[in-house]
């Protein structure tokens, strides 16, 4: 979970992921186009999001793919986001409830 966490704290490997969520299935030169980044950087980027298991890659012949994989990014969201979820689902319930009797 470490890796996903340090891969993820880095605003242009955040932007790999959200240009591979808009568009799956791309090659480095594909993901290159529009950015203000060196290929090379790019390729450093996408290896540390491939350790991290963020993404996955498919050779198809001479091009190299790559994959968005959401699984470890939704284990986050169950493990961390909603834990802190339901505390605010609580407090906000109880300021309903509060609410609700001050107004009978």
């Amino acid at each position: 979970m470490d890796e996903v966490f340090k891969a993820l704290a880095d605003a242009s490997r955040r932007s790999l992921l959200d240009r591979l969520h808009a568009e799956n299935g791309q090659t480095l030169n594909e993901l290159c186009e529009g950015l203000e980044m060196t290929r090379q950087a790019v390729t450093k980027h996408l290896a540390i999001l491939e350790d991290a298991n963020l993404i996955t890659t498919i050779r198809h012949g001479r091009e190299k793919l790559h994959y968005l994989n959401p699984v470890p990014i939704h284990q986050i969201g169950e493990r961390w986001i909603k834990k802190f979820e339901r505390s605010k689902l609580a407090a906000l319930s109880e300021l309903k409830r509060q609410l609700e009797k001050r107004d009978e």
